[in-house]
């Protein structure tokens, strides 16, 4: 049994026929022994004294009124003037500074409080899934391959069509919707098998992730691998993951609303709402993950001994300095994320394809304020020019520019601050590591828009986007309190 800071009691039944005299346990554990006799409805308690318990030798004078005790584990006997034992009960307690066990064995079934070391690799294995499900799918959006397939079919839709047939009949099926007449126009069947295997391989690559998600969760559960808390997290990342491939459809479908087609002014593309939603559920996703992962690691790390110096390493995350660091790292990475989401916003409504210039908008830093505050958006409706922050192309992309800066700007400080702090060396090779990818993002963004967004590079700056909010992850999470774990 896992606790923090105080004494745990963990109820063990013996497998062994072993003489009191003479009792196995580990160093710094205190045993009381309750023996419970039958015909005489009571018990008596003995403590046997804290010696050398590598060794567990108790001379017999110490147990001299139970000399005539023998326990077993289970279902006990022993003879004696008082009759046959009916059971005997073991009580460890025990204070440690870090954990060195993983379960409770409580009669006879075990209870596991630290995952399995293999879950925390499957979880990271999932996390690395993700992060190519979200590379695939902004190429997907890029070339305008999202809207080609048409039908949610999530078993029948897992096959490629392979005859002539199934390919007329899925083009077919394309050109009833209005991307085909504005966008594809007069495609030919071999550029839409093109278009369409981009959408295909990304949902392929989402049925995949299912498939290696659940099953060996349901796998890992029934073996006991997984501690309750741990069962409880799969459950939500599993939640989560149902929810991404619901609003991944969803999302299509607004690009497939035949209003579009009819509308002269409207683009058939999916909604930017509906990306963002599912953009940030991936995020989530990946960040669950990642995170389950580097726990079930660090906790492992501390069962089996194989942090060096657990104690000064929780004094020093434990200083007021780096505690106050960490806050800071923490409202850092929700800042990234949020950067993240609102490019997810600009790539929506294609706002990187206006103002191909930086630093300036225009004929100025930003656009004129009427551009930015237009009637237009609010569609008559004085009380809805709110809609300029998120339909507005040219507000959307100012407020991007202006959350990249600050995030740029807020991670460069962060770092000059992290170089003169006592960091652990895991936290500081990851601030070095999230300072350079804070560089690269905003390299790769701004070469992204001054190019007039170029498919490589819109793919490697949303690559990198996934990387500079796995970097602040792993420093808050190297930062985090040390547990005190404990049998």
């Amino acid at each position: 049994m896992l606790s923090t800071g105080r004494f745990v009691r963990t109820s063990i039944t013996l497998s062994r026929l072993l003489p009191v005299g003479r009792l196995a346990c580990s160093p710094r554990t205190q045993i009381a022994v309750s023996c419970y006799r039958s015909g005489s409805g009571g018990n008596s308690s003995i403590c046997l004294p804290k010696r050398d318990l590598r060794t567990a030798s108790w001379p017999m004078p110490v147990l001299a009124d139970h000399s005539n005790l023998f326990m077993t584990t289970g279902r006990v006997a022993s003879v004696g003037p008082l009759g046959i034992l009916k059971r005997v009960h073991l009580s460890i307690f025990r204070r440690s500074a870090s954990t060195t066990a993983s379960e409770t064995v409580e009669s006879g079934q075990g209870r596991r409080t630290v995952d399995a070391p293999i879950v925390g690799y499957w979880t990271l294995f999932c996390a690395s899934m993700v992060f190519g499900i979200i590379v695939w799918g902004g190429l997907t959006r890029l070339t305008e391959s999202g809207l080609s397939i048409v039908e949610w079919a999530p078993i029948t839709g897992a096959k490629l069509p392979t005859s002539d047939a199934a390919w007329e009949a899925e083009f077919e099926k394309y050109k009833q919707f209005p991307e085909y007449h504005k966008v594809h126009i007069g495609i030919t069947l071999d550029d839409f098998k093109k278009i369409y295997f981009m959408e295909w391989f990304h949902r392929n690559i989402g049925r995949l992730f299912g498939v290696v998600y659940l099953v060996p969760a349901a796998y890992f559960v029934s073996k006991g691998l997984v501690s309750r808390a741990g069962i409880a997290k799969i459950g939500g990342l599993g939640l989560l993951l149902l929810g991404q491939g619901a609003m991944g459809w969803y999302m299509v479908t607004s690009g497939l609303e035949k209003e579009l087609g009819e509308r002269p002014d409207a683009v058939p593309r999916v909604s930017q709402y509906r990306l963002t939603s599912h953009l940030s559920l991936a995020y989530l996703l990946y960040a669950g993950l990642s995170l389950y992962g580097w726990n079930v690691f660090r906790a492992n790390r501390l069962v089996n001994k194989k942090v060096a110096n657990p104690e000064v390493l929780r004094a020093l995350l434990q200083k007021p300095e780096v505690v106050s660091y960490r806050r800071k790292i923490t409202a850092a990475t929700l800042l990234v994320g949020t950067t993240c989401l609102s490019g997810a916003m600009v790539a929506g409504l294609d706002a990187g394809l206006i103002y191909n210039e930086f630093p300036t908008m225009g004929l100025g830093i930003t656009p004129p304020l009427s551009e930015l505050w237009s009637q237009h958006f609010a569609r008559g409706d004085p009380s809805a020019m709110w809609r300029n922050l998120t339909e507005n192309p040219a507000t959307v992309q100012l407020g991007h520019r202006i959350l990249a800066m600050t995030t740029f700007f807020t991670l460069s400080a962060l770092w000059w601050q992290g170089r003169k702090l006592p960091l652990p060396r895991a936290a500081r090779v990851t601030l070095h590591a999230m300072y350079g990818l804070a560089w690269m993002q905003v390299a790769l963004g701004i070469s992204t828009l001054v190019n007039f967004v170029p498919i490589a590079y819109a793919s490697a700056h949303q690559a990198n986007s996934v990387l500079l909010l796995a970097s602040a992850l792993g420093l808050y999470h190297s930062l985090r309190p040390l547990p005190r774990l404990m049998l």
